[in-house]
């Protein structure tokens, strides 16, 4: 049995590169050790069978960004139980196809965009991109939310209409925004600039009592069948 070395050396000696590269090709996921990727640089290999993928090329590295569908009781920005827990490998929905291959560096470094309600469930943004958080944060208030709410009890009069147009929330009159039944016990809303509270607050205000709240779409970004707890790619060509 041979010395145990790095598997960046034992790169660089297969691809005759410089170590820098071969940490590339590595960490890029193109490298396998006896079958299996690994894409830790400092990993130990002694007679194993290493080998790098044939369509192995080096590009710089694009920022990630990670669409979450975030359960209840998690805190979407920070608190106790931040969503970011939930950006692991195990949680990469099976049905992802986005077409970006996951790699371990997409997983650090991420920022939490668009504020949801703790009690709430639904769609979430982390992201690498600086372009996408300036999208979310510079442009957040002009980007329409859809959301879906579970609600109980019995709308007041022309209920609907001021959900529509009419309503106040903190002292400040709410702009118009698009609301309608999905069912008996289920509101649609397409609404805009949404503060923390205020959908609550807002069907309070008509005479029910919210029980559930689920972002469903983020400007042209919607959650689809993705299960709570499981997170997918946004691909560059998707646009929110």
């Amino acid at each position: 049995m041979t010395d145990p070395i790095r598997l960046a050396k034992r790169v660089a000696e297969i691809v005759q590169c410089s170590r820098a590269d071969a940490e590339r090709y590595i960490e890029d996921g193109w490298v396998t050790v006896d079958g299996v990727i690994v894409d830790r640089p400092q990993h130990k290999v002694t007679d194993q069978h290493v080998a790098i993928d044939p369509a192995a090329r080096l590009e710089a590295p694009q920022p990630a960004t990670l669409l979450l569908h975030k359960p209840p009781g998690y805190d979407a920005i920070s608190g106790v139980q931040p969503a970011l827990v939930l950006a692991t490998p195990a949680k990469h929905w099976s049905e992802d196809g986005s077409g970006v291959r996951p790699l371990r560096r997409h997983l650090v470094n991420l920022t939490p965009l668009v504020p949801l309600d703790r009690e709430a469930s639904g769609l979430v943004v982390l992201t690498q991109d600086g372009r996408v958080w300036r999208r979310l944060s510079e442009d957040g208030d002009e980007i329409e939310h859809e959301y879906v709410v579970e609600v109980a009890g019995e709308i007041a009069p022309w209920g609907l209409r001021r959900l529509n147009h009419g309503l106040s929330y903190e002292g400040r009159e709410l702009a118009p925004c698009k609301v309608s039944w999905q069912s008996e016990t289920r509101l649609r809303f397409a609404i805009k600039a949404v503060q923390g509270g205020q959908l609550r607050a807002m069907c309070r205000q008509v005479g029910l009592e919210v029980l559930a709240i689920r972002r469903i779409r983020i400007g042209r970004i919607p959650l689809g069948k993705m299960p709570p707890g499981q997170w997918r790619y946004l691909p560059p060509q998707e646009r929110i």
